[in-house]
């Protein structure tokens, strides 16, 4: 068996970091693309590896050297007009070694797991393709299989359909070729396309053309779970870093990208907080059916906005402000505000980062849970007086939350004593006296003039793509101060036609929170099962878990990513918890729920 890496390309969309190497050159986590192959091919016992290279041609030979002498016999073919060719001339450049050997055919901008290679070698089908089930990230060439793994066509990107995904397989650029395929098959018909059609093609299409015969004899091997990576451009390189990398840098990786997970499509994401049952199939369905338009035309200003906001939580439109989510609308609150910020902490922390640390009067309940009553916050901070009192409801990790009338009696504590009162209630609706606990009422927000209320729409609406939230206050000043203040298109047309069909399906969103709190005492039940968790109650969408010895945090996130594809909040980090094994996890639906319950229950 040998190996042919196709490594003469240009790489033009890596753009600074192809100007002066080869595309395999490109190094991921510090080790170059054709490094970490050639380690990969040492091990498989080949009798040659064979290289076309192109581009940076004396770059690369330089670069691999002799270093792997004495474990690979490694040749090169030279493509001399690789800028204007495609991969079928490399290819057909080395035709001739082509049919001296098994191949293991290889791209060289890809990066795999180990275990990929054993995977295709330890098939006994003789000419294969390692496929993986077509995600949205994928791009290039797609086949569809049949059920006995044959590969039944190559599909082109002119005739790639949407509507068809869900047969599709794209091909890893891994293969597999016997000699004697190679031989009676391939390169003849290698030979006459490029004869035919000329060089600027690709030697997929050559296959596509093979499988059009009726006995092909190509198989197709679909993958499960290995990693892999296909790096065009520098977006590809930043989601493949983070794909493979050492098991404490891969959380870190993940973390910073603070959401866009869905690029990782394998992933059940338990760090990030959305309603699993809303919004409805049906909502969904008129999303789709406007589409086009949404996506073609302007939204609406603020004025339209507000009144849209105002309908759809009963406010009036001079007390509401919508906003490209709640982080848009917070920051333009704290950069209206003065002075002192009392802040319950642990917390949701986009309000205190905005702050100077010398403005801030922080409380931190000194119970395990964290949780607290407003007594307790008005103890404190009638001792530390603030300016602004935020409040958290139901607070961020903790899942503490104060009753409906607790909060009012807050209020007017704080009316009395000329603080002004910041209530975000982006999770309220998750609570057990939802409906009634909101504070998205006219005469309420009139009773207490100097309270602000924060509501992200993305946590129980599930819709954090959309990027909604709002604010309201009877403080018509304020409120006409952050309208001047945000941009004057801050939402989008997704989120203004949101707001605008709401009201259709509200009964679907009170049945889908009646839902989720079954889902959650259930989930709690079977968190309490796991030895090595102490699980607080919540009135969230999210538990704050404290993790026993010999167990900790922040092993235990890593082993769910590594081991599971699973990520948790490793609240431990947080300066708050000073060490302390505590970790935060969010509810999903029932087929999600048992996989993380699973997952627990074999560490």
């Amino acid at each position: 068996m040998q190996a042919i890496i196709l490594a003469a390309g240009m790489g033009r969309r890596l753009r600074d970091l192809t100007k002066d190497n080869t595309k395999c050159m490109v190094k991921v986590n510090g080790e170059p693309l054709i490094d970490r192959l050639l380690r990969q091919l040492s091990k498989l016992g080949l009798s040659r590896v064979v290289i076309v290279v192109g581009h940076k041609r004396e770059n690369l030979v330089s670069h691999i050297g002799k270093r792997y002498d004495d474990v690979l016999n490694i040749e090169y073919v030279e493509n001399p007009i690789y800028d204007k060719t495609n991969n079928i001339y490399s290819l057909a450049l080395a035709k001739d070694k082509l049919v001296e050997d098994d191949t293991l055919l290889i791209e060289s901008d890809l990066i795999l797991d180990d275990r990929m290679f054993s995977l295709i070698l330890g098939n006994p089908y003789p000419n294969l393709a390692l496929v993986a089930k077509y995600r949205t990230w994928m791009d290039g060439t797609m086949v569809r299989i049949d059920d006995e793994n044959n590969v039944v066509n190559f599909v082109t990107k002119k005739a790639f359909k949407y509507s068809d995904v869900d047969h599709y397989y794209k091909t890893v650029n891994l293969y597999k070729f016997s000699k004697d395929f190679l031989i009676h098959k391939y390169v003849p018909f290698l030979e006459a396309y490029c004869a035919a059609l000329g060089n600027n093609e690709y030697y997929e299409q050559v296959l596509r053309v093979i499988c059009m015969l009726d006995n092909s004899e190509l198989k197709a091997l679909p993958i499960t779970n290995e990693k892999w990576y296909e790096i065009d451009d520098m977006q590809d390189l930043d989601i493949a870093e983070a794909l493979f990398v050492s098991d404490d840098e891969h959380l870190a990786k993940y973390m910073k990208r603070f959401g866009g997970y869905w690029r990782f499509p394998d992933m059940l994401d338990y760090c990030y907080l959305v309603n699993p049952y809303f919004p409805s199939p049906r909502l969904k369905d008129e999303m789709r059916a406007n589409f086009d338009t949404l996506l073609t035309e302007y939204p609406s200003g603020m004025y339209v906005n507000s009144l849209l906001a105002g309908k759809c939580f009963g406010v009036k439109q001079d007390y509401i402000v919508p906003g490209n989510g709640a982080a848009e609308l917070i920051k333009c609150l704290m950069e209206r505000l003065e002075g002192k910020m009392g802040v319950i902490y642990p917390t949701f922390e986009e309000y205190p980062n905005r702050c100077s640390p010398e403005d801030l009067e922080v409380f931190v309940p000194q119970t395990e849970d964290f949780h607290y009553t407003v007594d307790d916050v008005m103890e404190y901070f009638a001792d530390h007086r603030p300016d602004t009192l935020l409040l958290i409801n139901p607070d961020n990790p903790s899942g503490n939350y104060l009753p409906y009338k607790d909060v009012l009696r807050l209020a007017s504590w704080c009316g009395e004593r000329n603080i002004r009162l910041i209530v975000d209630e982006s999770f309220v609706d998750f609570s057990t006296e939802f409906p009634e606990s909101t504070l998205l009422r006219n005469h309420i927000l009139e009773q207490y003039p100097d309270m602000i209320v924060v509501k992200s729409i993305s946590k129980s609406y599930g819709v954090p793509g959309l990027r909604l939230g709002i604010v309201a206050s009877a403080d018509e000043n304020l409120i006409s101060y952050i309208k001047k203040d945000v941009s004057i298109w801050n939402l989008n047309s997704f989120a203004e036609f949101f707001m605008q069909i709401y009201s259709k399906y509200e009964g679907e969103y009170h049945k889908a929170a009646s839902k989720f709190q079954k889902e959650r005492n259930w989930l709690k039940e079977q968190l309490e099962d796991i030895p090595y968790l102490k699980v607080f109650g919540s009135q969230s969408n999210y538990f704050l878990c404290k993790v026993l010895p010999p167990y900790h945090s922040h092993a235990l996130t890593v082993e769910l990513l590594e081991k599971h594809n699973i990520l948790i909040k490793d609240c431990s980090t947080k300066k708050v918890f000073a060490g302390r094994d505590y970790i935060r996890i969010a509810i999903r639906n029932r087929v999600d729920n048992k996989r993380l319950i699973s997952a627990l229950r074999s560490i």
